[in-house]
């Protein structure tokens, strides 16, 4: 009897406790769980795994993706908030955050659930996506790119900046019945595009397209005319503005273009681009572009899913409701040294060089990079920064310093032979060398006339490290942390033995420069102290390294098959102004006694120089390369012609153009 008391009170003490849990389960747990679900759902834009109440859930998947489509790729984080439950009805807020260009959207929205029988299931309402969407209606998405920001040169000269030009194309609404393919096929011949190509791009177009042929400056001597255009059926100009700089081919291989993003440029921005976004490409456009480019600004609406462009430009006030917007930031203006009057006269000097050329023109006292520029026979390469040459005997400037730390000065006597043969190579001077400067003479007239035998002979008191010493003190080979832009800058091994020693001391072997570099070992004499190049002005956090990269596809290859070393960090052992006066001196010898005396009638100050020609190749005989650099006042320039053969006779005379005309 007591077993079975005992028995009874454990059942009915169950049994409450069993009608107490049972109580306690009003659901809630099974509806945070169909909340969760949902905003996981959402988030990852896959709405098939939810249960809705009375819609299918691949339909209610396919709206939901109607909806964001225009944010693609875009997807957003959602959260599922706090549930109300109301007995078989509860309702959950759903907090959205999406990252839209430079900002973060946020917002928060209502879900409702309904139980039935045992499930949770979802209460399909397009407002549940974004806040107040109706049925029928999606997000539409527009960004605006802010006027790209100017180069600029020095005093602030707007070397690149918004210039007027035409988009030229066959309007196909006002081709009014007449033949698209006729009207493209002259209007290429007239613009001087591929008739074919171009035909073929007008018939392939909608019947409502604008097909634009070509873009031109508008300027009123422009080879096509308005009137020509608009006499070809379907033929129009529509003006715009572009980022140019004065002319084509300005500073074009340092400066770089800028164009629409291309399909593949697109693809590899990771959604920072879009369709129709102009960005830079190539040279400090393409280094700088986020800086000139600024940031797009982005409107996202909501709008009908069936509203056209038509009805929107026509209506009254826009039938789109704006639900987030990001600001365009507008670019900065990148500062340059370049001068425009002497980079123009750079180029117009280089206009009729065939061979790759290049004329650099810096300020030894600031380091600042006055004229870059690259003649037509380059290519679009950037041979004044990026070419690496053998600069000859340009650099028996460095040699000389090195000797002068040896103990010569330039009254030092050495010997000039006709030849001189090392290691069973015979190396000689050049063609039409003076015999009156044969035997001993001073090292400044074996400077002056460009003694190679006198300089190779000095290679046992100089050693290959002492060299690539002396090249670092006049800043040649040694990184450019202020210059902002890429640019090859020299190299000097620091080893060397036998023929490649004696090569290296007239500016042949392994040492390579390009103009850059060799203005750059011209200033530093004319500074008295190494010469670190500037061309971008507060540029040192952005700019990219220095570096030497490959030709463009469209650039001219590189003659030199040697392999550049790394430059050095800085010089060990700066030139002093001392040793920069004595090859000051010997500079001033080629102009007076040497065989550079033309210089001497250029106006100003008076200049110092020194040529140089290196061979490279394998003809028989070799081709040369034609190097001057010079000295004017507060002006170092380097001046060079790949395949010029003399020095003096080639880059001499444009040097005292350029020289002449600066002023």
């Amino acid at each position: 009897m007591g077993n079975n008391t005992k028995k009874l009170s454990l059942v009915l003490a169950g049994l409450v406790l069993s009608g107490s849990l049972v109580a306690c389960d009003d659901g809630r747990g099974g509806a945070e769980t169909a909340a969760k679900q949902l905003a996981s759902a959402v988030a990852g834009l896959d709405l098939r795994p939810v249960a809705f109440d009375g819609r299918d859930s691949n339909v209610a998947n396919d709206q939901l993706n109607q909806v964001f489509k225009a944010l693609a790729p875009a997807k957003p984080s959602v959260e599922a908030g706090e549930l109300t439950l109301d007995g078989d009805s509860a309702r959950v807020p759903l907090n959205y955050s999406w990252k839209i260009s430079t900002g973060e959207w946020k917002y928060t929205v209502s879900a409702d659930l309904r139980k039935s029988g045992d499930k949770w299931l979802t209460v399909w309402s397009p407002g549940m996506l974004v806040p107040n969407l109706a049925e029928g209606e999606i997000l539409s998405k527009s960004t605006q790119s802010p006027p790209r920001a100017d180069i600029l040169g020095a005093g602030n000269q707007k070397l690149v900046t918004l210039r007027p030009v035409v988009n030229v194309g066959i309007d196909k609404p006002q081709l009014d019945g007449a033949d698209a393919a006729d009207s493209a096929t002259k209007l290429a011949k007239l613009v001087g595009v591929d008739p074919a190509a171009y035909v073929q791009q007008v018939e392939a177009s909608g019947a409502e397209a604008f097909v634009p042929a070509i873009t031109l400056r508008n300027t009123s001597d422009r080879a096509v005319t308005d009137a020509e255009i608009a006499a070809i059926p379907g033929g129009r100009a529509i003006p715009d503005e572009l980022p140019l700089a004065p002319t084509r081919n300005f500073a074009r291989p340092v400066l770089g273009t800028v164009g629409e993003a291309s399909a593949e440029q697109i693809e590899k921005s990771n959604g920072t681009l879009t369709a129709g976004d102009v960005i830079g490409t190539g040279g400090l456009q393409q280094q700088y572009d986020a800086q000139l480019r600024g940031t797009d600004g982005t409107v996202v609406r909501v709008q009908r899913a069936d509203l056209t462009r038509e009805e929107i430009q026509s209506a009254a006030t826009d039938p789109r409701r704006t639900v987030f917007e990001v600001q365009a930031v507008p670019g900065k203006p990148l500062q340059t040294t370049l001068d425009t009057k002497l980079q123009q006269l750079a180029e117009d000097t280089l206009a009729d060089v065939k061979p790759a050329s290049a004329i650099v023109a810096l300020r030894p006292s600031t380091g600042e990079v006055l004229a870059a520029a690259s003649g037509p026979g380059s290519n679009g390469y950037n041979t004044a920064m990026l070419g690496q040459y053998a600069p000859g005997s340009t650099f028996k400037v460095v040699d000389s310093l090195a000797m002068f730390r040896n103990g010569f000065t330039p009254d030092s006597t050495v010997q000039c032979t006709p030849t001189l043969t090392v290691d069973g190579r015979k190396f000689k001077n050049a063609e039409g060398y003076p015999k009156d400067s044969l035997g001993s003479v001073t090292l400044r007239d074996a400077f002056a006339h460009s003694c190679n035998t006198a300089f190779i002979a000095a290679r046992d008191k100089v050693t290959q490290a002492q060299l690539e010493s002396a090249a670092t003190s006049l800043g040649v080979a040694v990184e450019a942390p202020k210059l902002g832009a890429e640019a090859f800058l020299g190299s000097v091994p620091g080893e060397a033995e036998g023929t490649e020693h004696a090569a290296a001391m007239i500016g042949q072997g392994r040492v390579l420069m390009s103009p850059l570099a060799a203005a750059v070992m011209a200033g530093s004499v004319a500074k008295g102290a190494p010469v670190s190049p500037v061309l971008v002005q507060e540029s040192a956090a952005s700019a990219s390294p220095s570096a030497s990269p490959e030709p463009t596809a469209e650039g001219s290859a590189l003659s030199s098959t040697v392999t550049a070393e790394a430059p050095a960090k800085s010089a060990q052992t700066p030139v002093t102004k001392a040793e920069a006066a004595s090859l000051a001196d010997m500079m001033r010898a080629v102009v007076t006694s040497g065989h550079a005396g033309f210089l001497a009638e250029v106006p100003g100050e008076p200049v110092g120089a020194k040529t140089g020609t290196a061979e490279f190749g394998n003809e028989n005989p070799p081709k040369t390369h034609a190097w001057i650099i010079a000295v004017h006042g507060d002006l170092a320039v380097a001046v060079f012609v790949e395949d010029g053969g003399l020095g003096a006779t080639t880059s001499g005379p444009l040097l005292k153009k350029f020289l002449t005309a600066a002023g």
